[in-house]
């Protein structure tokens, strides 16, 4: 997820082919985008906000608790503003912390010192999680789970880190520290890890990157070998027993999740390519860096099966590249989701990029992209990285996802093998002109549903008085609310004019109840 070794990972990408086939494949004929079809009420669209090495948030580390939350805030109405209704937030980047509620020492790119605490005190996870729902957005809490430093400078790692505790449970590589997967009681602690956030905190979804294995770096070798000797059991092959390390850890992560909270949602953002067709018949048709063989990644495993709820592969490519094609690579995972959700990792940061090419020079690339997902109906959904690169707007990309396909807001997609069962309709719906020609709208909280879940939040909208009441067209949603309000005050109303007000209610994981029914309210001139 981190800028600079993407580019690091392409050159890779590229050499591995070389390697491999001896030369690049041929330049794919590009498909032409199909047309955009009308904004999908139910569509996932997320930014991830990352804070390692303060990359979206904080800007600098040490800042004022003050400071630190306004600029949270000028994110997060920038990111409702363009139109997303999730957030992938970073609160783990390297066995560190942005809870309060943590094992962990607090983070240093929070405060400038590794396990020095924000003063005045707060918690950053509690108030971004606050501020998300204000704005109808979700907010998933994002883990890496294996990397424990992100340099080199160890002296400076507090004395509760857990490399200082646990320094048995980790090998060096690139001149970071790393979780060795192959140790079960580092899988234990991981878990536990992940479990104070499921347990502590109302996030939306438990989310984790592509760092597995590290990427390879030429010369190095990982250290694991007495690892395998003490834990390797039946395996034979080296590279299989890293594959089930990590198999282990995701099938013990959904487990515990799911168990703690069961409408909790878990997913991966893996990198792109799972393997190449010329090295696995079951593989893309793409010549990238398998994750599958480098890292030890077998993504396409966890979701076949069900151990995610979720799979978001970073597909960082235009359409019709050479070596990883967007639109190859995104038919490859539609037809590998196995009944989960697909979101699809958009290269935000590669648009005006240096570099010549699709992303550097047509401002329609990432629309290009959208407009080809939202033809497939097993796409549900994008996850940008990253915010700043979005704050920037390159190439006018944040205009035209505000105003042409995010410009309706939108409810992220059901998850059905979670929650099947939607509320009742809201009761005692009443719409109520003021004196301020404003308009009152006021509920009463629906009966429970026969799941017993209580009411999350509630969905309003409102037609033009000779309009067709149509809640499944997202340009008529006037709020989304992730809270337990019954009464809302419509202030945009027009003198002379006739509304139509239709409210329903919603659950933890957004069913969607039937509509109440329509009230109308007539304003005077």
């Amino acid at each position: 997820m981190y800028i600079c070794r993407r580019l690091v990972f392409l050159f890779f990408a590229i050499a591995f082919l070389l390697h491999a086939q001896g030369q690049l494949a041929p330049t794919p004929a590009v498909k032409a985008p199909v047309a955009p079809k009308t904004d999908p009420k139910r569509e996932f669209r997320g930014a991830w906000i990352a804070t390692v090495e303060n990359i979206d948030w904080p800007s600098q580390p040490g800042l004022s608790t003050d400071q630190q939350k306004k600029e949270l805030i000028k994110l997060l109405d920038f990111l409702q503003q363009a139109g997303m209704n999730a957030v992938m937030f970073q609160i783990r980047p390297a066995a560190d912390a942005f809870y309060a509620k943590s094992r962990e020492p607090w983070s240093k790119w929070l405060t400038g010192k590794q396990g020095q605490a924000p003063n005045p005190a707060y918690d950053p996870l509690e108030f971004a999680i606050t501020e998300a729902h204000k704005r109808g957005m979700e907010l998933h809490a994002w883990f890496n789970p294996y990397r424990a430093t992100n340099d080199s400078k160890f002296p400076a790692l507090s004395p509760e880190h857990i490399t200082r505790i646990k320094p048995e449970w980790f090998f060096v590589y690139g001149g970071m520290k790393l979780f060795d997967p192959g140790i079960p009681d580092v899988r234990d602690y991981i878990v536990k890890v992940f479990l104070d956030v499921v347990d502590n905190y109302d996030v939306d979804g438990i989310h984790m990157d592509d760092y597995f294995y590290p990427y390879k770096i030429e010369g190095q070798h990982l250290s694991d070998a007495a690892t395998f000797k003490q834990y390797g059991g039946r395996f034979t092959d080296i590279n299989d027993w890293r594959r089930n390390n990590v198999d282990t850890l995701i099938e013990m992560l959904n487990d515990s999740i799911h168990k703690h909270k069961p409408r909790m949602k878990f997913g991966i953002s893996p990198f792109g390519v799972w393997a190449n067709k010329f090295q696995n018949p079951e593989g893309s048709d793409t010549h990238g860096l398998p994750s599958y063989y480098e890292l030890f990644a077998d993504s396409r495993k966890w979701i076949k099966q069900g151990w995610v709820d979720y799979i978001n592969p970073q597909i960082y490519f235009p359409i019709g590249d050479r070596s990883v094609p967007f639109d190859k690579m995104l038919d490859w995972w539609s037809d590998n989701t196995y009944n989960r959700h697909l979101y699809i990792g958009m290269a935000a940061y590669r648009v005006g990029e240096h570099r010549k090419g699709k992303f550097r020079d047509d401002p329609a690339a990432i629309p290009d992209e959208i407009k080809y997902l939202r033809n497939n109906p097993r796409v549900q959904g994008s996850v940008y990285f990253s915010t700043k690169s979005l704050e920037n707007n390159p190439l006018g990309l944040t205009d035209s996802l505000r105003d042409n396909y995010y410009n309706s807001p939108s409810l992220p997609p059901v998850m059905l093998w979670l929650d099947s069962i939607p509320p009742n309709p809201p009761l005692n719906f009443t719409a109520t002109v003021n004196l301020k020609n404003t308009v009152d709208l006021k509920w009463t909280t629906p009966l429970l549903a026969r799941d017993k879940e209580p009411v999350y939040g509630y969905v309003i909208y409102r037609f033009d008085g000779n309009e067709k009441v149509n809640i499944e067209d997202p340009q008529y949603i006037l709020n989304i609310q992730y809270n337990d309000s019954t009464a809302f005050t419509d202030t945009t109303v027009e003198k002379g004019k006739t509304y139509l007000y239709v409210v329903t209610a919603l659950d933890r994981l957004k069913n969607e109840s039937e509509p109440s029914p329509t009230i109308a309210a007539i304003l005077k001139n």
